[in-house]
């Protein structure tokens, strides 16, 4: 399988990333209707912080965001010594292209940016009981640093140093 680039998702992808959103609805990061949505695509592209995989076809099979959201970052579990540190989030691998490594490589990229942006560590909330994303940040050397309720949910911490 060639593995595709990665690059910054441009206002042409925006439907393309919305439905693919939209193939997550309901399932282990309990997705829904109202989130993530075309806002959350806009905050995301504004601040240059949504990152897209595509195929030869031009179809948008994965995207991840570097996230800016002042309530998750002021969590008391991180670690100190890895600030600043980033968080990112809704990462999202089309049904078809899942379990390819094709989320490692879009999380690698990201972790990249951070560094080049001068982050020490980044963190990331994972829906509790959302088996395949716990593993697969403790496979990239995350460690559980606590727990939250956030939006109405619970949430493992996690954060690795960068």
């Amino acid at each position: 399988y060639n593995m595709h680039e990665i690059c910054l998702a441009s206002p042409a992808d925006r439907d393309k990333i919305l439905a693919l959103y939209k193939t997550m609805l309901y399932g282990p990061a309990e997705w829904n209707e109202d989130y993530p949505n075309e806002e959350t695509i806009g905050f995301d592209m504004s601040r240059d912080a949504l990152f897209v995989m595509k195929n030869d076809d031009d179809e948008v099979i994965a995207a991840i965001s570097i996230d800016k959201d002042d309530e998750v970052d002021s969590l008391p579990c991180w670690d100190k010594s890895l600030a600043p540190s980033g968080e990112f989030s809704r990462i999202c691998v089309r049904k078809d292209m899942q379990n390819q490594g094709i989320a490692r490589q879009m999380i690698l990229h990201v972790f990249d940016v951070m560094k080049k942006d001068g982050k020490k560590g980044a963190h990331i909330l994972v829906k509790t009981g959302h088996e395949a994303a716990l593993a697969l940040y403790g496979k990239l050397g995350f460690k559980t640093v606590g727990e939250c309720f956030m939006y109405g949910k619970d949430f493992i911490c996690m954060e690795v140093k960068l």
